[in-house]
């Protein structure tokens, strides 16, 4: 088990520090600025002029779709320290890279489900980047952490589906760009229960979609949004299914494995930025006449921090080389437990940041109260914390009986 880049992973790494240096950085405090004038215009959800700048200068590097294979010729454990070195700027670099959720995970069920009309209708825009996507799968009247409960109904009707249903937490489909959506809901409520649930293309122009509301994140409003959508009798072809009837299910599970190596990496990424904080902020920061880096308590955070980040990147780097030579499959106790254990972690040293910074901390003056809230949210986007444990803990007992 070797997690020694490859010298093509290796060159990614190297142009892509380099544009983190000479582009990403530099561009965060405009992005801030530009987003502030456009929520003061009541344009909040539209993508700043920035952004479309990086995505430009990432082609013109080569840095772009690298978190697809079949795209960039990297494995799972090859893209996770590039997608690691992204998640140090989370609004930016992902999206700069064409590498931002909930578009990778759509990419890549249309890539492995699509037939090749929903491929040129929507995998080729969304690979080059001309558009957005949303995954509308959680619901607000049912626990979604079980997606069996799912109620959203998806009717056949001649050579239509008729959907009615409500989703929530809808990321993206606030942003203007957004163009289409991949909806989880039941074709057969009576069929055996991980069979009831199928995945439709649903176009956001589709008459009886209503975007009812964003939801905020500890109170703040996101660029891309997180909304609240109804379906009210929405008719697409059934051309619009994806892969067969049923296997909505199958799909989800398949479409959340790299995923969540690719989120936990970046979370990696947020945690390793804010130890650099933490230890900038130490060495600068006097108090009772001495800088804070003097002090005992301040000292056991950094090195716990620093010994927590390690251990969680290789848990991470395990599950991806799991997945590479094994499948996803194989993979499903590690997935489980890097969710489990990475946004926790970076969740733990963006607190100690934050301890470190004292007011500031909290404040806007920098990223870390920001951090702690997309974190504190990762613990339940993609299935709790709880969810996760649970299946780490069953498939250890499965070992246990069978083994």
């Amino acid at each position: 088990m070797d997690f020694e880049p490859s010298s093509k992973a290796q060159d990614y790494l190297q142009r892509l520090s380099a544009f983190m240096d000479a582009e990403v950085y530099p561009a965060e405090a405009v992005y801030e600025q530009q987003m502030t004038e456009q929520a003061a215009a009541g344009r909040g959800h539209q993508s700043p002029p920035v952004i479309e700048h990086l995505k430009s200068r990432a082609q013109d590097a080569g840095l772009w779709n690298l978190f697809l294979p079949d795209e960039s010729g990297l494995s799972v454990t090859e893209y996770a320290p590039l997608a690691e070195m992204s998640g140090r700027s989370p609004h930016l670099a992902p999206e700069a890279l064409n590498c931002s959720a909930p578009d990778t995970g759509n990419m890549e069920v249309l890539h492995m489900f699509g037939t090749e009309e929903q491929k040129a209708q929507w995998l080729e825009p969304l690979l080059q980047g001309r558009i957005r996507s949303g995954f509308a799968m959680t619901e607000p009247a049912v626990a979604s952490s079980d997606a069996t409960n799912i109620e959203t109904s998806i009717a056949a009707d001649g050579q239509d589906y008729v959907i009615n249903g409500r989703k929530w937490w809808t990321t993206g489909a606030m942003d203007p760009r957004c163009e289409i959506l991949i909806l989880m809901g039941k074709t057969d409520p009576q069929a055996e229960v991980h069979s009831q649930q199928s995945m439709v293309l649903v176009p956001m122009n589709t008459p009886g979609v209503t975007i009812e509301r964003n939801l905020t994140v500890f109170g703040y409003t996101e660029q891309p949004g997180h909304a609240e959508v109804s379906f009210t009798d929405v008719r697409v072809p059934r051309s619009n299914l994806l892969a067969q009837e049923g296997m909505g299910f199958a799909i989800a599970q398949a479409r959340l494995g790299p995923g969540r190596v690719h989120h936990c990496m970046r979370a990696i990424g947020m945690a390793e930025r804010a130890l650099d904080m933490m230890c900038d902020r130490a060495l600068e920061r006097v108090a009772f006449h001495r800088p804070l880096a003097a002090q005992g308590v301040v000292r056991e955070w950094i090195a716990r921090s620093r010994l927590a980040i390690d251990q969680a990147r290789l848990l991470v780097l395990h599950t991806a080389w799991v997945i590479d030579n094994q499948g996803a499959k194989a993979a499903r106790q590690q997935i489980a437990g890097i969710k489990a254990v990475v946004p926790q972690m970076a969740l733990d040293v963006v607190d100690k940041a934050i301890q470190t910074y004292g007011g500031a901390g909290v404040s806007q003056v920098t990223p870390l109260a920001e951090m702690w809230a997309g974190l504190r949210t990762l613990r339940l986007a993609d299935g709790p914390d709880e969810v996760h444990l649970r299946d780490v803990a069953r498939l250890e007992l499965k070992a246990h009986i069978h083994g």
